[in-house]
């Protein structure tokens, strides 16, 4: 599985976000110049957000946009399952897999459906409050 630059760059904005959250609503383009990343694909990426509201945001005068849950509220696995769908590294334990004909005799399901199972705590442990943390170490 590889988290592709849309997954890493809503991480990137979350954080953005995050830090700069007693600023108000923060307007994309700021975000964007600090962030290095292009504010036309910004503004494909935040519909996602907004429309399962993990940000909210203002057009206008003052407008941007901001979180609407404390940075500590945000899980990884939440924001990669959002921007990438399911985390699963093989097409037999994605969300609505094709049934397999050797699930029965599989040898290596297992060792997947641990190694999924060990990824999804791993990010699901990982806050946006703690990346924020010049000390995390993951």
């Amino acid at each position: 599985m590889i988290i592709s630059t849309r997954g890493r760059y809503i991480l990137r904005v979350m954080i953005d976000l995050a830090e700069h959250c007693e600023e108000g609503y923060v307007p994309m383009k700021d975000v964007a110049e600090r962030q290095a990343i292009s504010l036309k694909y910004l503004e494909k990426l935040l519909p996602v957000l907004t429309k399962n509201h993990m940000i909210e945001g203002v057009h206008g005068k003052g407008g941007g946009y901001r979180l609407t849950r404390t940075p500590d509220r945000y899980s990884v696995g939440e924001i990669l399952r959002l921007t990438e769908g399911d985390l699963a590294p093989v097409a037999c334990l994605e969300g609505d897999p094709k049934p397999c004909v050797r699930t029965a005799e599989c040898r290596t399901l297992p060792m997947w459906q641990k190694f999924t199972g060990m990824m999804n705590e791993y990010f699901d442990g990982v806050t946006i409050a703690d990346l924020m943390r010049d000390d995390f170490a993951g």
